[in-house]
């Protein structure tokens, strides 16, 4: 069996949203006991995390290491869309534009404390989609 929807995310600018919740749900309605989960988000400014969901403070840290590891600044040729679009491509470069997570009993096979994250890299609120796919029995 194969299913395919697509998430609509709306981000509050720079941060991480949490979309463990909607994609588990997705799953769990499927029917599907096992198989592999697939997530793909259409954008090049944000990317996707599997990452600690229990200490807000991860995510501050995570935010704050990717500003300085990719500051805004008048060194970017790329500045059509604003100061801080080509260092949402760059962080976004680094990290991912896609995840695989098993599906085991009919639920995701993350550890005790992940969770998947929208990463929004631009500094004002977005409409972001992820692309869902599921394959499995």
């Amino acid at each position: 069996m194969h299913r395919t929807t697509v998430l609509a995310i709306d981000t509050p600018g720079r941060s991480l949203v949490e979309v463990t919740r909607e994609a588990g749900s997705w799953v769990a309605e499927s029917g599907v006991t096992t198989g592999l989960l697939t997530l793909f988000i259409r954008h090049t400014s944000a990317s996707l995390l599997i990452q600690e969901n229990a200490a807000p403070e991860v995510q501050d840290d995570l935010i704050a290491f990717f500003e300085k590891l990719a500051p805004e600044g008048p060194h970017y040729a790329h500045d059509s869309e604003g100061p801080d679009d080509m260092p949402a491509h760059l962080k976004a470069a680094l990290t991912q534009t896609h995840l695989a997570i098993p599906v085991i009993d009919g639920r995701l096979a993350l550890g005790t404390w992940q969770g998947i994250y929208l990463f929004e890299h631009r500094r004002r609120p977005h409409r972001r989609e992820i692309v869902l796919h599921l394959a499995g029995e």
